[in-house]
């Protein structure tokens, strides 16, 4: 009879590479299996990747350091064992993590033997389990239209599943279109704050003027129309879950708020001097190219970090075309019975135009083109001349096979709405799903002329 043994699983988190190398060599020799990371912030994005079974780490690196991953581990995993290393120096610190919830420490230069055997001990004993509320695996496959069977979108898939168990803030990348907000509302339904609320804050389409306001609320008397108190989104979303789009539009002003809301967990609203306790996941979401606003200084490197305690990009539409099948079914199923009208089928002429297309605006695009076809179905079939699909010019990059950063996608896409809308923005908006501030917005980002 064949019987399987669970190799634990030992992540080390160092800046220094010579005791990277020395501990998984001594790891490897001792029959465990371990996960390497130079710094805390690369240590949370595996651990939303990698099953880990304990964690050893440094005390004193740069970034959020041991302390900040220790914070973000009995937080988010409470149910994995921690050891610190410290240097003799630094002890009174390590005391300080013991006592905040590391499983123990051990002190620099420290011996190989005894750290396994602490190792083991502290596996053997392990920590009583955490009740989590498990998800429903419905939400992993059809609910929200995101799921599928092409490689990406279930590799996505299983990670959105393994990050929904935790409340640990995260970073979503993805082009417009690509159900950025089904994804976070999935993260919060399927999360132990799936009881509070769900709220959303759309950082693109609201004034940079109103949108402090807006997070953070206001006193009477703060401001001008300021008649009365007002709580803030932040403050709304106590208990559960907020989701920000678009965070790559903040203000520097409003960046700076935010990043001190992540690190203390209060806010003081507009005219305000009392400071208030929030306690709430955060998901924040864009198509921009965070990396490069920060190192072109016009995003804080700090709230980036802060901001990116684990990263998940949902893959184009055009990366995963054998969904589209699933998605089209999908979407007439939840049309037809929004329209109470019986279910449509679709001609083979009309799914090979479909399959077809690129999809910049991805699945958004999909969706608006079938209610569309709807509308022109003559019978109780769809037909390809039903299909308002909107072919791309010769030289797109995307016909061409160059890649596309998420930017130039979204701005060919609201180019191709406009011209196809012969210029006016509000049936562009609503062509593309977004309203008519965000698309305001967004002609003025990208400088798309008139």
């Amino acid at each position: 009879m064949n019987t399987t043994i669970d190799i634990p699983t030992i992540l080390v988190v160092d800046d220094d590479e010579n005791i990277l190398q020395v501990l998984e060599a001594r790891l490897l020799s001792s029959g465990l299996t371990p996960l390497l990371a130079d710094r805390a912030e690369t240590a949370l994005e595996m651990l939303a990747n990698e099953q880990v079974d304990l964690i050893v780490s440094d005390v004193k690196m740069p970034g959020m350091g041991g302390h900040g991953l220790l914070k973000e581990v009995l937080e988010n995993w409470p149910h994995i064992p921690i050891i610190m290393l410290t240097a003799h120096g630094t002890i009174p610190g390590a005391v300080d993590a013991i006592q905040t919830g590391a499983a123990d420490y051990l002190t620099k230069p420290f011996d190989g033997k005894e750290l396994v055997r602490l190792i083991r001990s502290k596996l053997e004993t392990g920590i009583p389990p955490v009740q989590i509320r498990k998800p429903s695996t419905t939400h992993f496959s059809h609910e929200g239209l995101l799921g599928g069977t092409a490689p990406t979108m279930a590799r996505f898939l299983e990670l959105l599943e393994r990050v929904a168990r935790s409340t640990a803030t995260v970073l979503l990348f993805g082009e417009s279109g690509t159900g950025k907000e089904k994804a976070a509302r999935i993260l919060h339904d399927t999360s132990p704050r799936a009881k509070g609320p769900f709220v959303v804050v759309d950082c693109g389409s609201t004034q940079p003027t109103l949108l402090e306001s807006e997070l953070f609320g206001h006193v009477k008397g703060s401001f001008t129309h300021a008649m009365k108190d007002k709580k803030g989104l932040i403050e709304e979303a106590n208990g559960g879950t907020l989701f920000l789009d678009e965070i790559g539009n903040i203000s520097p002003d409003m960046q700076t708020r935010l990043l001190r809301f992540l690190q203390e967990g209060t806010i003081r609203r507009v005219g305000d001097n009392t400071e208030r306790n929030v306690s709430c996941r955060v998901i924040a979401a864009t198509n921009s190219n965070l990396p490069r606003m920060v190192a072109d200084g016009d995003f804080r490197e700090d709230l980036y970090y802060r901001l990116k305690v684990v990263t998940l990009t949902i893959p184009p539409l055009r990366e995963r075309k054998e969904d589209i099948p699933l998605l089209v079914t999908g979407f007439l199923d939840e049309l037809c019975a929004a329209q109470s009208r019986p279910l449509l089928s679709i001609k083979k002429d009309a799914m090979d135009r479909i399959n077809g297309h690129v999809w910049p605006g991805n699945v958004r695009e999909l969706k608006n083109t079938i209610e569309a076809a709807l509308v022109f179905c003559g019978e109780d079939t769809i037909t390809s001349q039903d299909l308002q699909i909107e072919e791309l010019p010769t030289d797109s990059p995307i016909l061409q096979g160059s890649s596309l950063s998420l930017e130039d996608n979204e701005r060919e896409t609201i180019v191709r709405a406009l011209k196809a809308t012969r210029g006016v923005k509000k049936n562009a908006a609503d062509r593309l799903g977004i309203s008519r501030r965000a698309i305001h917005y967004k002609i003025k980002k990208y400088g798309i002329e008139e």
